[in-house]
């Protein structure tokens, strides 16, 4: 027998966006309920930063931070002016969690354990009197004169609330929870849903001996992409090799733009793995190096450049013998070395799957819903917050961040929500 149970606030998903806008609605006064399908919170959370957290990131200049959202950034100026860097940082401190800055702006718990911030999360649910309903699947919203009227759980029993927040994130790592669900229920409801596509996630190279480079890094690569010999994309950075491919920082932030070209046609990576190195500078350093060791074996010679593995890969890229000494080594060769060495250059075969993705890009569309309150402009009484909208940024804490800020106002707003005011015309 099914069973009715009301509340001011339903918040749908018990991720970082799910559990912020609970907190948020609930120290608004409402009487709220989070609803999870796992049988706890925040099992992607515990992922973020390796397992470290990425909490944000802190770029306190508004507009710098809105810049690395691209042009969907705008969208996120009033949630970021209400509860940006500054204020993240300040929540968390408050709940006892000291934080830390690395590199780029980084902020991470200084105990580098997310467990820490999902469990102090969860407290402030408990101290927000939010009611959790964990290992409850939804499996039907149901819609009337414009509004959701319930929403109905796999075991039969049916919420019914004022206001309801989607908060479920997107579709990657998929044994966390993320199924994509949210999308579903948003196209029901009336929403467009731009084109799914995995972002911040590796890239699948054709070349099969990238497999004896798997592990490799290089902290500071020239990144170029080339789509019929012209340079499309150009970034500096930290740069991983893997058994499929390349992966790290630098490769993850601009994979969505390499999924996007290869719609067009066949894309290459150039890298410069010296890239603080002029060509002319590099060949003279390495003349002098085998002018110096002339008996010495090609690939020890280049170690002192490049990787070990790495170096071996650039002599058999040439279509030289690694075991070659370097006085037998003519000027056309050494030329071709150091060519290599500047423009190492993979075919890309594809990006990962949408699971093997850090996020999902695109979603519910931002023209649809009012970035001053995350409400839907669509049904009257429903908002959104995280990774379900169709606006991201690359590493660094920045989707995390959004995560928060979205939470914080969607809960807000959905607590203090006014039924909408009908006038009647007068004669």
């Amino acid at each position: 027998m099914s069973i009715d149970k009301k509340y001011d606030v339903a918040v749908i998903g018990a991720g970082p966006a799910g559990m912020m806008a609970a907190i948020s609605a609930g120290k608004s006064g409402a009487n709220v309920v989070l609803i999870e399908k796992n049988q706890s919170a925040g099992k992607k959370l515990l992922l973020t930063g390796g397992g470290r957290c990425n909490l944000a990131n802190a770029e306190f200049d508004l507009r710098k931070l809105i810049a690395n959202y691209g042009k969907s950034g705008t969208f996120l100026f009033h949630s970021f002016s209400e509860f940006g860097p500054k204020e993240v940082m300040e929540f968390f401190n408050g709940l006892g969690i000291k934080t830390k800055l690395e590199n780029n702006g980084r902020m991470f718990p200084k105990s580098d354990k997310a467990q820490d911030v999902l469990n102090v999360l969860i407290k402030w649910l408990d101290e927000s009197d939010v009611e959790t309903m964990y290992d409850s699947k939804v499996v039907d919203i149901e819609k009337e004169n414009g509004e959701i009227a319930k929403i109905v759980l796999g075991n039969g029993d049916n919420i019914v609330a004022k206001n309801y927040v989607i908060a479920t994130g997107g579709k990657s790592y998929s044994g966390t929870g993320s199924t994509g669900d949210g999308y579903e229920w948003a196209a029901v409801l009336g929403h467009k849903i731009n084109e799914l596509s995995p972002e911040l996630a590796p890239i699948k190279v054709q070349e099969a001996w990238i497999k004896d480079l798997a592990g490799i890094s290089l902290k500071r690569a020239q990144i170029s992409i080339l789509q019929n010999n012209k340079k499309m994309v150009s970034v500096c950075g930290e740069l991983l090799f893997t058994h499929f491919g390349v992966s790290g920082p630098a490769i993850l932030n601009i994979s969505g733009d390499i999924g996007k070209l290869l719609k067009n046609g066949p894309v290459e990576i150039l890298l410069d793995l010296l890239s603080r190195t002029e060509f002319a500078v590099l060949e003279k350093m390495i003349l002098a190096e085998f002018t110096k060791n002339p008996n010495r074996i090609l690939k020890n010679c280049l170690n002192d450049f490049v990787p070990e593995g790495l170096a071996l890969a650039v002599a058999n890229v040439v279509g030289i013998n690694p075991s070659k000494t370097v006085n037998d080594i003519t000027k056309e060769e050494r030329r071709h070395l150091v060519s290599a060495m500047k423009n190492f250059k993979l075919a890309v075969a594809g990006l990962l799957s949408i699971e093997s993705g850090m996020i999902t890009g695109g979603g519910v569309e931002l023209s649809e819903i009012d970035h001053k309150t995350m409400r839907s402009k669509i049904v009257s009484n429903l908002f959104f917050a995280g990774e379900i909208v169709n606006v991201h940024g690359p590493t660094g804490g920045f989707n995390l961040l959004q995560c928060w800020s979205t939470g914080m106002l969607a809960g807000k707003s959905a607590a203090n929500r006014k039924p909408l005011t009908k006038y009647n015309k007068c004669d």
